[in-house]
């Protein structure tokens, strides 16, 4: 026997010494980022993004949205399920939910003859909420007075469904990718007599770090993301776009206000014009990505209500968390199956990869008739995004920030070659046929045409 030990030891510290000496890449190597909001780990595997896919490939999105359809319960004047017809309606439109997940007056269960089987009481109430009168809609094509209505609508509801349950969920999901069958802009609010379990984690997470640290978690978080800078997709007088160190989904965004606010109703008029200011740009940066109508599922938290609605809950920020499930293209999307559902959250692009990407994207709708179809200008424009990501493979983290600072520079002062290289066309490529006829073409141009409110930019 060797003197240094036995042949298979000495192979696992030969293995240990490459590993020590080969200098970690997050973009190269895999590794776990933890979630501190909500207390969990996800396994980042960047290195996957190189191995062709095989797996399952969406049918393309082609379907031609009427503007308003009789038949359909969600448009003025339509006769819903139940027999109520709708009003027209021009702006938002609250109702009580047809088909209810959750119900005021719903019995109690028994008592519980055994401690494995325990059942407890759930009661409250379910709402839809229109965003606008036409279907052929979404909210990233709407005008900022129009979303800022959608926020307004948002805080009242909040505050109404609050005095009463402890909770209140708002939340949407955009496209059939993510469960929606109806394509007319709308959300859902979920008020219920207790706590879900994502809000009891996030709950005790803010509170145990305000308790160890003096100050609230996401607080911090959004603190720390701008000193770094390498997360940031849109900055704004009060909010911040961030793609989460922690993020799971392949483009999952966090949009967080840059003040301590607890809840939706507590936003100040200028707050919820930037708000809507820069939640145009975000989803107009979505669609931009994969030049389709980018499917996700979103939602808000803030501190929870009812009774307790006086209490301490200094530890919480207000936030919202958006999901998008699209992967590679328009047709390829991220499935949260084997690993994930058995093991934990799993994703291949790292999350200052998807940052950079989506700094890289215009906030001018696709879907506008701009006249830049040329086969030229589409080779010119996948040619340079691809030398910008080569290069960010390529630079050392120092020269990576200082070439982030002359990319940023440079795009500021040249914003008719960022329109031209942008993905503001149609491509003959592609079969989204998402039209949004009759509307100015000013009120989707102009991201923030409300007085007092400041012009998002690119956070690079």
């Amino acid at each position: 026997m060797s003197r240094s030990g036995s042949v298979p030891e000495q192979r696992q510290q030969a293995s240990e010494a490459d590993a020590t000496a080969t200098a970690f890449r997050a973009s190269e190597h895999q590794h776990i980022r933890y979630n501190p909001l909500q207390d969990e780990w996800v396994l980042v595997s960047a290195h996957r993004m190189k191995r062709p896919w095989q797996g399952q490939v969406e049918p393309p999105l082609l379907k031609t949205v009427p503007r308003h359809d009789p038949h359909n319960p969600l448009c003025p004047g339509a006769t819903r399920a139940n027999g109520e017809v709708n009003p027209y309606y021009d702006g938002t439109f609250l109702f009580d939910n047809d088909f209810p997940a959750l119900q005021p007056d719903a019995p109690s269960p028994g008592p519980s003859d055994h401690p494995l089987f325990k059942a407890e009481a759930a009661r409250g109430v379910c709402k839809v909420m229109c965003f606008h009168p036409w279907s052929d809609v979404t909210l990233p094509l709407m005008s900022v007075p129009e979303i800022r209505t959608v926020v307004d609508a948002w805080a009242s509801v909040t505050e109404e469904l609050g005095a009463q349950y402890p909770w209140v969920q708002i939340f949407e999901n955009k496209g059939a990718m993510m469960g929606c069958s109806n394509p007319h802009p709308h959300c859902q609010v979920w008020a219920s007599s207790f706590l879900p379990d994502i809000a009891q984690r996030e709950e005790r997470s803010q509170r145990a770090y305000q308790s160890q640290h003096g100050e609230p978690l996401l607080m911090e978080y959004g603190h720390q993301e701008l000193l770094r800078r390498e997360r940031l997709v849109l900055t704004s007088e009060h909010w911040l776009v961030l793609v989460p160190f922690w993020a799971v989904w392949p483009f999952q965004t966090l949009l967080l206000p840059r003040r301590h606010v607890r809840r939706l109703p507590e936003l100040t008029p200028a707050e919820r014009d930037d708000l809507a200011c820069i939640m145009k740009k975000l989803l107009t940066k979505y669609d931009n990505l994969f030049e389709t109508s980018f499917p996700y599922s979103m939602g808000w938290h803030g501190a929870p209500t009812g009774s307790e609605a006086g209490a301490n809950w200094d530890h919480w920020q207000l936030h919202a968390h958006y999901y998008p499930p699209l992967l590679r293209s328009a047709t390829i999307r991220k499935f949260m199956v084997g690993y994930e559902m058995l093991a934990q959250a799993q994703r291949d692009l790292t999350p200052e990869q998807v940052r950079f990407r989506s700094t890289l994207v215009p906030w001018v709708p696709f879907s506008l008739p701009f006249p830049q179809r040329s086969p030229v200008i589409m080779t010119l424009r996948t040619c340079i995004t691809q030398a910008f990501l080569r290069t960010q493979e390529l630079l050392s983290s120092s020269l990576w920030l200082f070439w982030q600072s002359l990319s940023s520079a440079f795009w500021s002062y040249k914003p008719s070659l960022r329109c031209l290289l942008g993905t503001h066309y149609h491509c003959s490529t592609h079969t989204t046929s998402y039209h949004h006829s009759g509307q100015p073409l000013s009120s989707l141009i102009s991201p923030c045409s409300l007085s007092g409110c400041r012009e998002t930019k690119d956070a690079s």
